[in-house]
This record gives C-alpha cells, structure tokens and sequence, in this order.
C-alpha cells in the first residue's frame, strides 16, 4: 500500500486528536495526577468512628471542594482517615474537622471549618487530633430510639392525635404558608438584627431579676386578677345584661349628642373660656371652697337663738358695729346713727343725677365702670372694687381686669368723701364714670349736659323730720314732724330746711 501526502497528513491529524483526548480523559476524567499524588498533600484524621465516611468522599474549606478522601483505616484508639488535600489551596492548621451529610440518607463529606485564620497552615504529613474533630449521630440509632418512642405511645391516642392534627390543620395550606413565609421573614429580620437582640437577651438580667424581686407584687396582682374573675363569673347575668343593653345605651347616647350637636359645641367652646377663667382664678376659688363651709356655719350659729321663734324677722345675732364713745373734739364728717361709716359716693353719678331710692323704676345703667373711687389705703369701704387683687400679676389691685392686665395704676378721684369742685370736672380731670381704657373714644360717653337745678327728694323719719340729703348730711324740718306746731301744708314743704 503506497502512503500517500493526502494520507500521511490524515493520519497526523487523527494521532493529535487521538492524544488530545487521551490526556483529557487521563487528567479531567480519570484524575491521574491526583491519583498519583501530583499536586497534593496528605493529612490524617482521627475519629471515634466512621460515621458513614467512605473513600473518595469530598473534602471542603469554607464549602468549597479542596479534596477526597484517600482511604478510612481502622486503628487502635478508633478511625484514621486520609485525606487528600489541593496544594494550591492553603488551609489553616488551627481548625475542627466534622464529618457531615448532604441530607439525611446522602453521602458524607468532611468539612474543614479554621478556628482562625492566622497561624501556620496545613501540610503534608499532619495528624487533626481526634479533639477537633466531630462525627454525625448514627442514624439508625436515632430511627431506632424514634421507634421505641413512637411504640411507648398507644395507638389509640396516636390514631387520636393524627386524627386531631388533620382536623385542626386541615385545609389551612394558605394559612400555614403564609405563617411559615411570616417566620422566615421574622427569622431573616432578626438575623439583621442580631446584634440588638443579643445585646436584649444579655441585659435583661435586671428586668428578670425586678420580676423576681416583685413576686409576692405580681402574687398579689393575680390574686386581685382572680377575685375580679370570681366576681364576674358570679355575676354573669349582670355582665350579659350590660353586653346585651350596652349598644342600645351607646346609641342612645350618640342619638342626643345628635340632637345636641347644634349647641353643644358651643357651650363646650364657652366652657373652655369658663375653665380658662377657673385657671386663673385657681387659687381664689381654693380659698372659697375652703372657707366656705366654715362660713355656712357661722351663718347657721348666729340664727340658733331664735330657731322656731317669732324672732326670726329682727335678723341675725351679729352685729359688727364697734359702738365707740363719740369723741370730744368735733369730727371734721358728721356720723349718722349707730357710728356706722358714711356711703362712698365719690366715683359714682354727681348728687345732681342722683336718683331718690323710693323711686321703683330702673333706668339703664350708665357706661363706664361705677364703683368708690377714693385712695386704695382709705379708711372706709376697705373692699370696695378698687382693693380687688389682680389674680394673674400678683401684688396688683385694681377695680377691672383692663387695669390688671395693662400697665396702668388705680388713680383716685381725691382723698375725700365727698366731691370736690365741679362734680362733672374732677381735680384729677377722670370723667365720670370711669371708661375703661380699652374702649374706644368713639364708644366712650357723651359729656355730662349741664346740671339741672336740684330737685331734692328724700325720705324722712315722721317722728322727728329728719332726713338725709343727697350730699350725705343729716338735715331737720320740724314742721314735718307729728308734733309740730306750724301748719303743715304743701306750701310750708317748700321752705328751705333747717341743717343740723
């Protein structure tokens, strides 16, 4: 057979391919550097037993595949197992070495797991002591054990349980795959949180400890917890009636604040300025709550005398007059009867407004603030509206809340009792009455018009003619008196009185 160019170059051609796959199959296939030891070192194992480890089972380094298993011999003190370790992988010689199963009935592996990564690293020739290493529980022992105990329980209530748990969790899939999602979700949250949840677990000693502490407490709480109960379940028909009346009471309820929706907000939104009000005068109202009940009494115990008498119409049995001697040197203001102190009537209408009291009607009440108008430290009328304490700036008193909430001091009309000068032109120049500063000009009142010529009018003792005029004195006509001598008649009425 003459060998051709054409055949030559084919057969050169089908010789590379031929090697090529001879080495592929030698080196991928068939492993043979490992086999013979090219690139490998070994290292020995000891175990206390097998553990289901054979030859050629995989050996891995923070789960990566380093090697296999050359060969598991028995020895004196229990398992030897070679191991056949990538020289190109440097591993740590400060590890554990545990044998484990892909699943419950799969194949074993060894799992090399460094206890840290400083040190020297494995090399051929090394021995991992059998202190560092691990083997899994046999699993015929535990199925057997889990026979035992599933034959110590009678099939009767195992058939029962079965029979329950079908019941109890049949045709809830959804829900327990839902819960299921919900725990790994839950377990994946607090792997994140690790930290936080090992720093609770480590400082909640003291909160156990509290609890501790507190035992005869919280066996004194759940004691009072169980009487509540008893009570309840004794009263059960009472309890049902109210759970059975109660939505009807409810919407009985919410029907009037229906009909009351119209006003009730707005007596709640007054009620916030009352209470606003009730705020500020806190302590004002403390002081009339506290001295209110002893002032009941003393009004009770100064009528006790004439209880049930005919004596009830001659009034109380308190007088506060101090019934003083009159002095020897005149007094620059005449008494009136019984040394009670004379009315104030600086600050109020002029005697030329003035109304007589016998008259029955009422006429509007002038704008401005009416009220005794003499210096804060007189001696009469002491509690009059000018020495009222201003509540919210304290040390301050003043007749209106303007004058309290507003820089502006008290100033009297004059120190007297009586006006001085021109009744409509004070001294201090103040109108009368008093305008408040905070109206306005536009809302202040007219000027006075020009007095009138008086008109006296006033009631008078028939006994003796005397009567007070509206400038305060005492004055006496004796032709209006029963024993009077002179004829009485309208005429003599009109005659100019006679003063004290």
């Amino acid at each position: 057979m003459r060998m051709t160019r054409q055949i030559l170059i084919q057969m050169a051609i089908f010789a590379v391919i031929a090697t090529t796959a001879l080495a592929i199959m030698v080196l991928g296939y068939m492993r043979l550097p490992d086999l013979l030891g090219i690139g490998q070192y070994r290292v020995t194992v000891e175990l206390p037993e097998t553990g289901g480890l054979y030859p050629r089972g995989n050996v891995t380094y923070r789960g990566v595949e380093v090697g296999e298993v050359k060969s598991v011999n028995l020895t004196d003190t229990g398992i030897a197992a070679v191991l056949s370790l990538n020289s190109d992988v440097e591993i740590p010689a400060d590890l554990d070495a545990e044998v484990h199963s892909v699943s419950s009935v799969g194949e074993q592996f060894v799992q090399l797991l460094p206890r840290s990564g400083e040190g020297p690293v494995l090399k051929d020739g090394d021995v991992i002591p059998l202190d560092r290493t691990t083997v899994p529980t046999d699993i015929n022992s535990v199925l057997d054990l889990t026979n035992r105990g599933l034959e110590a329980i009678p099939r009767e209530n195992l058939n029962t349980v079965i029979d329950e748990a079908y019941i109890a969790v049949g045709g809830l899939g959804p829900e327990l795959r839902r819960l299921v999602t919900g725990s790994t979700t839950l377990a994946i949250d607090a792997r994140k949180d690790l930290d936080s949840l090992t720093t609770l677990i480590d400082q909640s000693k003291p909160v156990l400890d509290s609890q501790t502490d507190t035992a005869g407490s919280i066996q004194a709480w759940a004691a009072n917890l169980a009487s509540i109960s008893g009570q309840l379940q004794s009263q059960d028909p009472a309890l049902a009636g109210v759970l059975a009346k109660g939505p009807g009471a409810a919407d009985e309820v919410g029907a009037l604040f229906d009909r009351l929706r119209p006003t009730l907000p707005i007596v709640l939104a007054n009620l916030v300025s009352v209470g606003e009000v009730a705020v500020t005068y806190q302590p004002s109202l403390e002081q009339l709550l506290v001295l209110l009940p002893q002032g009941t009494a003393v009004t009770q115990a100064v009528g006790v005398h004439k209880r049930n008498t005919k004596q009830d119409y001659e009034g109380d049995a308190l007088v506060f007059n101090l019934n003083l001697a009159i002095p020897l040197v005149p007094a620059p203001i005449p008494l009136p009867p019984q040394q009670l102190p004379p009315p104030c009537t600086t600050g109020f209408l002029p005697a030329q407004q003035r109304r007589v009291p016998t008259f029955e009607d009422y006429p509007d009440r002038p704008p401005g603030d009416v009220y005794c108008r003499v210096p804060q430290d007189a001696p009469f009328n002491v509690r009059g509206a000018r020495n009222l304490p201003c509540i919210s700036v304290p040390g301050k008193r003043a007749p209106t809340w303007q004058q309290c909430e507003s820089n502006e001091q008290y100033v009297p009309l004059n120190d007297g009792y009586n006006w001085k000068g021109d009744p409509n032109a004070t001294l201090s120049g103040q109108p009368v009455p008093h305008v408040p500063p905070a109206v306005s000009p536009a809302d202040a009142p007219p000027p006075p018009a020009p007095a009138q010529p008086p008109i006296a009018a006033a009631e008078y003792d028939p006994a003796s003619g005397t009567y007070v005029g509206p400038d305060g004195q005492v004055y006496t006509q004796s032709n209006l008196a029963r024993s009077a001598a002179e004829e009485q008649t309208w005429q003599t009425m009109l005659l100019p009185p006679r003063g004290n």
